[in-house]
């Protein structure tokens, strides 16, 4: 479990609520400048992207050791098992950034930092919007590098057994884009429901039933309607992103299509923590 997180006090006289006191308006330029303080301030955001970084350089060296290729096989078959290598711990990496999604909004309710916040910002979305902004960002380039750390850890191992990967395929580069473009929307679908939920445990349940516990669900249920639901959930579909035809779960649609689904998923979450805000006391 990664540890609670701790939001520090000092942030808002920097920052938003120094605007408010001097009497001027808060922009949305000051109001991103306070999240990513307070996203870089926490202790489980180094946790989290240090995990991922980990579990991809473990992943894809564990994988790149089982791999194997026949004789005179294309560029493009060698290409396409660097690809898996360097991207299937994202699998695994997408639990520590769905934790860490769900910290950066509820916690700030369990820590009651929430009030001084939306003092500062009293029309409210902005500050969500700032959240998911920040967040996605940051996920993404973090997301991103550790693919390629793991990529390029990976390259000796399988030049071991003969795969050599073009690094000049466009489609490499798109796949390992696509990985961390779905890391990023899970952290944001994970922060929508944090936003939702409001609790730190009950955030972190709903959203590993999301994209964990409702797929592994699914798949055990003998129907063709459970098979067909599976395929729409986000932890399914988004993984076209970057398997591109090559999941064990066999989604049937293409990235562009993922890419709609998990946006969808989203704008779904965010759209629904963003009544709920306006709706709800702090």
């Amino acid at each position: 479990m990664l540890p609670a997180p701790q939001f520090d006090s000092a942030f808002a006289p920097k920052t938003v609520a120094a605007q408010r006191s001097a009497g001027r308006a808060v922009s949305f330029g000051g109001i991103l400048r306070g999240e990513w303080i307070k996203l870089l301030s926490l202790r489980s955001t180094v946790w989290s992207f240090s995990i991922i970084v980990v579990v991809q350089l473990v992943f894809a060296v564990l994988m790149a050791l089982t791999m194997s290729m026949p004789a005179a096989s294309s560029t493009a078959l060698a290409t396409n098992l660097a690809v898996i290598s360097a991207t299937l711990g994202l699998v695994a990496a997408q639990l520590a950034i769905a934790v860490q999604g769900v910290l950066l909004t509820s916690g700030e309710y369990s820590t009651g930092q929430i009030r001084s916040t939306l003092t500062a910002v009293p029309t409210r979305l902005p500050v969500l919007w700032a959240k998911a902004a920040v967040f996605f960002l940051l996920t993404f380039a973090v997301g991103f590098a550790a693919i390629v750390i793991a990529y390029l850890a990976a390259l000796p191992v399988l030049a071991g057994v003969g795969i050599y990967p073009d690094a000049g395929d466009s489609t490499l580069w798109l796949r390992m884009a696509g990985g961390a473009l779905y890391l990023a929307l899970t952290g944001v679908i994970a922060l929508g429901i944090g936003a939702i939920t409001r609790s730190v445990p009950g955030g972190i349940a709903a959203t590993m039933g999301l994209i964990l516990v409702l797929p592994s669900a699914l798949r055990l249920v003998p129907a063709q309607w459970a098979t067909d639901l599976m395929a729409w959930l986000p932890g399914v579909a988004g993984q076209e992103l970057f398997f591109w035809g090559n999941s064990v779960l066999a989604s049937p649609f293409e990235p562009w299509q993922a890419l709609l689904i998990m946006l969808g998923f989203g704008g779904a979450v965010l759209g629904t923590a963003a009544v709920l805000l306006m709706r709800r006391d702090a």
